[in-house]
């Protein structure tokens, strides 16, 4: 069951100017987007073949968002999200086998199996979930925030939700008060189009979501979530912009994703025509592309790092089969811990 050391959690990177992005940086975009690609590539495979439990939310489509995202932000930022949440760990620079060991339910994975697909934590990433309440992580993102600004920290906190969430009281509560308070958190909506199997124009008035944080005067903005450098540039405005003490800010990157809503979608809400439509945008391709413009690259050396990647996928479900279950005492580890308060006595 030997598996790869994890790497240490990655950034801070420097926010680069429009359009000036290294080829170490276009490197990293691919590699990252393409282990995402493999990774839950598999995973939809696994869960067809019953060899872990739950629901299971595929990324497929969308990782342009996080590749730009984690080059934008410090190493020592703030992650909270949806359910949609295996590639988080892994742009973060965990090991895919830690990833897969979670959502088997191993105690090899990150929470020791307990956290599986829809509510994935990594503390030592920064990475505070995976949730499976819709809506539930937009309160919870901003208090992190207010924690670490209680606490004179210079974090950014960076709290995703799909365009489904925005719908939930929760957003509107937790705009308010993060504006009043000036609380340095960057919500982001990641709008693929669908609630489940919605679309937004069935479902609001609002057409354009980076608008609703204009009653609350929170500066927003719409951002191209298929390119890799218009999310990056985004990202770093806007971790600016907390940091600076000037509050929140809320940016709707659109994308898409290639998959149903979860595994038990079966998509009839929209046409092959409109899928295909989308693919022809699809980042990795698209990053691919111009690293072949630049010979930056190979096709060779792009074909070898895809098998490698393929191979490290297949190595990490090894590992997760091989990895033990936890046992029956583990019900009442973890469940609950007193603060370290000095007058609280045992």
């Amino acid at each position: 069951m030997a598996t790869k050391t994890a790497s240490a959690p990655k950034g801070p990177a420097k926010p680069a100017a429009k359009g000036d992005f290294s080829k170490e940086t276009y490197q990293r975009w691919f590699k990252d987007m393409l282990m995402m690609r493999r990774f839950e590539e598999k995973c939809g495979q696994l869960y067809t073949m019953q060899k872990f439990g739950g629901f299971c939310h595929l990324y497929i489509g969308q990782e342009a968002i996080l590749a730009g995202m984690v080059t934008a932000m410090g190493k020592e930022d703030r992650l909270i999200t949806g359910y949609r949440d295996h590639c988080h760990p892994l742009v973060l620079g965990e090991t895919p086998h830690r990833v897969m060991a979670e959502l088997y339910g191993k105690t090899t994975g990150t929470s020791k199996g307990k956290g599986g697909s829809m509510h994935y934590f990594d503390k030592g990433r920064n990475l505070f979930g995976g949730h499976g309440i819709v809506g539930g992580q937009i309160g919870l993102g901003a208090g992190i925030a207010f924690a670490d600004m209680y606490r004179g920290g210079d974090q950014v906190t960076l709290c995703m939700m799909g365009d489904g969430a925005v719908r939930q009281g929760m957003l509107h509560e937790t705009f308010n008060i993060a504006m009043t308070w000036k609380i340095p958190v960057v919500f982001i909506i990641e709008n693929n189009h669908y609630a489940m199997g919605t679309s937004v124009e069935r479902t609001s008035n609002v057409r354009e979501l980076y608008t609703l944080g204009e009653s609350y005067d929170m500066p927003g903005e719409a951002v191209d979530g298929m390119k890799c450098e218009a999310v990056h540039e985004a990202i770093a405005k806007a971790c600016a912009h907390c940091r600076d003490g000037k509050g929140p800010y809320l940016l709707e990157i659109k994308t898409y994703r290639y998959r149903g809503h979860s595994m038990s979608d079966p998509q009839k809400y929209r046409t092959k025509e409109e899928v295909e439509a989308y693919k022809q945008q699809d980042p990795i391709e698209d990053v691919r592309a111009k690293l072949l413009a630049n010979k930056w690259a190979t096709e060779a050396e792009l074909e070898a790092l895809d098998a490698a990647i393929k191979k490290e996928v297949e190595d990490a479900v090894k590992f997760a089969e091989e990895s033990p279950l936890p046992e029956a005492k583990e019900l009442w580890e973890d469940v609950y811990k007193t603060p370290d308060y000095p007058f609280i006595k045992d």
